[in-house]
């Protein structure tokens, strides 16, 4: 099982380092609860990788995007972009590609 994240500079072209990233699970409170943090690499990646790790649920990618803007002077409209997505089968992999710029997002799911 695999959860990954890579946020991409729709503006420059290529990967965001250095943007803070949480993954979430939404418990049976209704309550967010945090699995992992931390911050893109140099090639704009973070992943978290553990067999047995991941169940069934739902679960959110949440970018610091104002704080990585902040550090870089530039104004941005989103100052963080959530992402919520279903695991139906946690055998498989989940990749969460963000394409960024200061005052748009897309994603999808990537393989």
């Amino acid at each position: 099982m695999t959860v990954s994240a890579h946020v991409l500079d729709g503006v420059q072209g290529g990967p965001l380092s250095g943007v803070g990233v949480r993954l979430d699970r939404l418990g049976p409170d209704g309550a967010w609860e945090p699995v992992v943090e931390g911050a893109t690499d140099g090639g704009g990646r973070l992943g978290w990788f553990e067999a047995g790790g991941l169940i069934a649920g739902t679960y959110r990618w949440v970018f610091a995007t104002g704080d990585f803007y902040a550090r870089q002077d530039v104004a941005c409209f989103h100052p963080e972009v959530p992402v919520v997505f279903a695991v139906e089968d946690p055998a498989q992999k989940y990749h969460v590609p963000l394409l960024l710029s200061p005052f748009s997002y897309t994603t999808y799911r990537g393989y």
